[in-house]
């Protein structure tokens, strides 16, 4: 019996380290939102399981060092909405970041992002006027454009050094015109209509010098923040995969634990026939 307790609080003490790297994941993805994706509403359902998982993981640890029926029964029961929360909260997250990719530009390392590429809930989401608003203030207030500026010796970065630049899609994106406008690199965020016609991308005539406008009312922007929420979901839910596979593994191996100890509880045989009757009645209750 000592051990089977014993065993439960060492699982509700690995329980609370797996949510460290959760809680960890909603916390970068609250940083990054605030650096380049800003947007603030998919990561709190993970901070909050995280947190969950710590707050359930210490009742069971209590629950299992007292002896205490209630909290092991409120821990095992919690911890099955958690995982069950945490499988659905992965699958959203592939399921509403699972279209749109980068297109490769000719003489370009960089890649480049439309909005065309991109449908669905996240989004319909992110181009909707009432968040797109906040969003691109957001990016412009992070000045994500202004510390693209790069110089050798004192020198300006030339166009020939900017084209082999691998960009993040919000740089891509927010911070210059389409390739196929046709404008002239000046400097990374200032660029010249050249000598032939506009290309026929509306963002061609979104696009402008002032470096309080730059691209950010431009398809290619919403594209690119797309991109970015992508890149940065799919890390997180790989971790995500890894730890709910580790609290599926330790909450079997608690209930059976539990079990083991409601045997030793009730005094009854581990291993054996509990048959008292020669004849035993057909209905068990």
């Amino acid at each position: 019996m000592r051990t089977s307790n014993h065993l439960i609080g060492l699982i509700n003490f690995f329980t609370f380290l797996a949510s460290i790297p959760i809680l960890g994941g909603g916390i970068w993805l609250s940083s990054r939102a605030n650096n380049t994706d800003c947007l603030k509403f998919l990561q709190w359902p993970l901070i909050i399981i995280g947190v969950s998982i710590m707050v359930v993981s210490l009742a069971g640890f209590a629950g299992a060092c007292y002896r205490n029926t209630f909290l092991m029964y409120l821990y095992l029961w919690a911890m099955f909405f958690i995982i069950a929360a945490l499988v659905a909260f992965v699958i959203f997250a592939y399921a509403v970041t699972d279209k749109g990719s980068g297109r490769p530009v000719i003489n370009r390392v960089y890649l480049e992002y439309y909005l065309q590429d991109y449908s669905g809930w996240l989004e319909e989401r992110v181009s909707s006027q009432s968040y797109w608003g906040k969003i691109s203030s957001c990016i412009r207030d992070s000045h994500a454009c202004a510390k693209m500026g790069k110089s050798y010796n004192g020198i300006p970065e030339s166009a020939e050094m900017y084209y082999l630049r691998k960009l993040s899609p919000i740089e891509s994106g927010c911070c210059k015109p389409p390739t196929e406008c046709g404008y002239v690199y000046q400097n990374e965020t200032v660029w010249l209509p050249g000598g032939g016609l506009v290309g026929a991308d509306p963002d061609c005539v979104r696009w402008s010098n002032d470096q309080e406008q730059l691209c950010y009312n431009c398809s290619s922007c919403k594209a690119g923040v797309l991109a970015s929420l992508k890149k940065s979901w799919r890390k997180v839910s790989v971790i995500n995969i890894v730890i709910l596979i580790l609290l599926v593994i330790m909450y079997m191996v608690a209930i059976a634990a539990f079990r083991h100890n409601k045997r030793i509880d009730n005094d009854e045989p581990y291993g054996e026939t509990r048959m008292e009757k020669a004849q035993p009645s057909r209905i068990h209750f």
